[in-house]
């Protein structure tokens, strides 16, 4: 058993280099649920400006700022439109419900992208006896659905369909910079046909924490007050906001590398036979595979591969998913591949330890 394990169970997972941690260190801070933390008002300004929107607020996590989005834009009782693999509506312990009152109607759309020919009578009628559809959300990048990214042509296709019907659009964008980036779209571009967007500053940017919800003045102004109902208000939080300011003008472009590395370990795992996928779906930093039943079950591979020095979930009954980051170097994914290649020539051993947990979609 090795005591340095190459991380690829999520991008959650990294730590702020000594450049953020500075920054961190160095950071002006005040009370900010009083508007008073100059770095967070920086943050909060910086993004708004960024996305071409009127405010934004910051939140503790992505899971927390997708809430603040739906109460901002729903009553109770309203129902949102979700693909059936939607971080919202499988990840975030019933939110919607819980905190909002609102319920999700899934849609099935491949790699969970959600398009008008989806939608298209999904809409309920007005009508007493049925709930208010009011809100369409997209997933960018879509996490369960591969790490898929949306085109702003698609963007806008759905927005239009959306605003025509007088609904809004939330965009879950836990991943966006990753899509941005593939894409090489600005988020002004896409900020022009979404109402709100929620970021995460804690996946491929490397902050320890924290995520923001971007929006009009009214929109920010409930999620605002939504934040303080939900106990995340916060008080001298320039000291994590700092490290998303540093992510922002440091690691926005160096997500490409991830998006290599992520390739480059597909290739490499399509070389080995016990083991399927399609390189040419890698689009971002996901990579899911399939495992041949006969050489064992995800969560048996998962351990042998810990036994190996390598952290990859299950996410599946036949699937494992891994995520390239900014503390895996091409050499840590080849590295993994070769651990997987090890473990189909040798096979699991009788005594490989089961994996503990349910897989949790990060």
């Amino acid at each position: 058993m090795t005591d340095r394990f190459i991380d690829l169970r999520s991008d959650t997972v990294t730590k702020p280099s000594p450049a953020m941690r500075r920054a961190m260190a160095e950071a002006e801070v005040g009370d900010d649920m009083s508007g008073e933390d100059p770095t967070v008002n920086r943050l909060e300004a910086m993004l708004a400006e960024m996305f071409g929107k009127e405010a934004a607020v910051y939140a503790c996590s992505g899971t927390q700022s997708n809430q603040l989005g739906i109460r901002a834009h729903c009553q109770l009782g309203d129902e949102l439109l979700i693909n059936e693999t939607g971080h919202i509506c499988n990840f975030e312990a019933g939110g919607p419900a819980v905190l909002s009152g609102v319920t999700c109607r899934t849609i099935v759309a491949p790699h969970g992208k959600i398009d008008v020919s989806d939608l298209e009578g999904k809409m309920r009628p007005d009508n007493q006896h049925l709930c208010r559809t009011r809100l369409v959300c997209l997933e960018n990048t879509t996490n369960s659905g591969g790490g898929r990214s949306y085109s702003i042509e698609h963007i806008a296709r759905v927005s239009s369909w959306a605003r025509e019907r007088g609904l809004k659009v939330h965009m879950d964008g836990a991943r966006f910079f990753n899509a941005a980036v593939v894409r090489g779209y600005s988020p002004e571009a896409v900020g022009r046909h979404v109402d709100t967007v929620s970021l995460c500053f804690s996946k491929g940017l490397g902050c320890p924490m924290g995520s923001i919800l971007v929006g009009s003045k009214e929109e920010v102004h409930l999620a605002r007050r939504a934040r303080k109902q939900f106990g995340g208000a916060l008080r001298q939080a320039g000291i994590v906001a700092a490290s998303a300011i540093y992510a922002i003008e440091n690691n926005v472009e160096r997500l490409a590398d991830d998006h290599d590395n992520a390739r480059a370990l597909a290739e490499a795992i399509a070389e080995t036979d016990g083991y399927s996928i399609d390189p040419a779906e890698v689009e971002t930093n996901l990579v899911f595979f399939d495992v041949d039943p006969e050489l064992g079950t995800p969560e048996q591979i998962s351990a042998a591969l810990r036994e190996r020095g390598v952290l990859i979930n299950s996410s599946g009954p036949r699937r494992l998913r891994a995520c390239t980051h900014l503390d895996v170097t091409r050499d840590d994914a080849l590295a993994a591949a070769e651990a997987l290649a090890e473990i189909a020539r040798e096979g699991i051993g009788h005594h490989a330890p089961v994996a503990a947990g349910p897989y949790r979609a990060l």
